[in-house]
């Protein structure tokens, strides 16, 4: 503790960890983070950095020496060294066995099928022919997938047909789903076990990049956002995860699908630090560290977050004084990155009445952010 307060400590520097830094200074804590280089988001902000990789157990030991409680903003921390964390008396939260549920993505499949949570069909991959296999049963096109590491559209192959060799990596199949709309819900536990949930999302993705993120879904029915919301708290209970706990799903025809998995803050929670009463990055740090958690509802009828992706011309140091003036309620966070196209450099939100409206306004900021387009047009 530093003068009777918690130190909390973050495995990763990114962005993540740099709008969590943020939250904690409010709560008046001090957070620690583990960087593997002073330039990382978070590192050039937080005034308590140990530089060291997720994969390298004496660092993150030697890190957590300095913790009362140790949380990631990514899932790169190999699980042996999770538990050799654990074995020392640490507290990980969420510990190994949930955080192997976002690791290992057939593993993750694997349990929620069992669990009846409703899941695209699926399979492990050894060969060609088991996708050959798979195709057949379920029809093409489907989705390969790596099982370990991939993010953003990585690691995620659509095939209309076997291949003729797999990817170097392990990696599993699944039915390509026909979507309606693609969702998400955040819920935040305890380790004592309360669970709060922000209202579902719809996110927009392009080319496996989530651009676009309304709050709440506004063509979700209000069944499925209750369903919705059961299959989070569900997953945060029968997982035991600790901290903020982001589903991603599917609605398709039949139902809703669970896609992906990720327990800490998540891009499509960002919208709460201005949009809800208690944002993602102050509930996890209420929730890692078993304090009262907060109120999620949110504070206006829409709040619509668009990603800041870089553009061919993305200068901010003139873009963004345009973009302030062009649209003032836009509240823009960047994550000090240098532009570079396709990188995420931050993200603006806007909140509203009008759904419509609101996503235009927050369009028009991310477009002048980019330099896609002048502020006079």
């Amino acid at each position: 503790m530093t003068n009777g307060v918690p130190r909390v400590g973050m495995v990763g520097a990114g962005q993540l960890a740099r709008m969590t830094h943020q939250a904690a200074i409010s709560l008046g804590l001090s957070l620690r983070v583990l960087a593997e280089s002073a330039q990382d988001g978070a590192a050039t902000v937080v005034t308590d950095v140990e530089l060291g990789a997720p994969d390298d157990l004496s660092a993150l030991l030697r890190f957590a020496k300095g913790c009362d409680v140790v949380t990631f903003d990514h899932e790169h921390v190999p699980q042996e060294h999770l538990l050799a964390l654990e074995d020392t008396g640490v507290a990980v939260r969420p510990g190994s066995a949930a955080l192997l549920f976002a690791q290992d993505k057939l593993a993750q499949r694997t349990r929620l099928a069992e669990l009846g949570i409703p899941v695209p069909a699926f399979a492990p991959v050894t060969g060609p022919q088991d996708v050959a296999r798979f195709g057949e049963a379920h029809g093409w096109p489907v989705v390969l997938k790596a099982v370990r590491g991939g993010y953003d559209g990585r690691g995620v192959w659509m095939l209309n047909e076997a291949p003729q060799q797999l990817p170097d990596r392990p990696v599993y199949v699944e039915q390509r789903v026909p979507l309606i709309h693609e969702l998400a819900i955040q819920v935040a536990r305890r380790p004592s076990g309360s669970v709060r949930a922000w209202p579902v999302v719809e996110t927009v993705q392009q080319e496996g990049i989530c651009v676009e993120v309304v709050a709440p879904a506004p063509r979700l029915s209000p069944a499925l956002a209750t369903e919705a919301e059961r299959l989070g708290v569900t997953l945060a209970e029968q997982l035991g995860v600790t901290g903020v706990l982001a589903v991603e799903l599917f609605e398709a025809p039949g139902g809703l699908l669970v896609n992906e998995l990720a327990m800490r803050p998540h891009n499509s929670g960002h919208w709460s630090i201005e949009g809800s009463t208690t944002s993602q990055f102050h509930q996890h740090l209420r929730a890692v560290l078993d304090w009262p958690l907060g109120d999620p509802t949110p504070l206006t009828p829409v709040s619509v977050m668009a990603n800041l992706l870089g553009g061919e011309h993305t200068e901010l140091a003139t873009s963004l004084p345009a973009a302030l003036e062009a649209v003032p309620e836009a509240h823009v966070h960047l994550y000090g990155k240098d532009p570079r196209p396709g990188r995420k450099l931050g993200h603006v939100t806007v909140l509203g009445d009008d759904v419509v409206d609101t996503r235009e306004r927050a369009r028009l900021a991310v477009a002048i952010l980019r330099g896609d387009r002048a502020d006079d047009e």
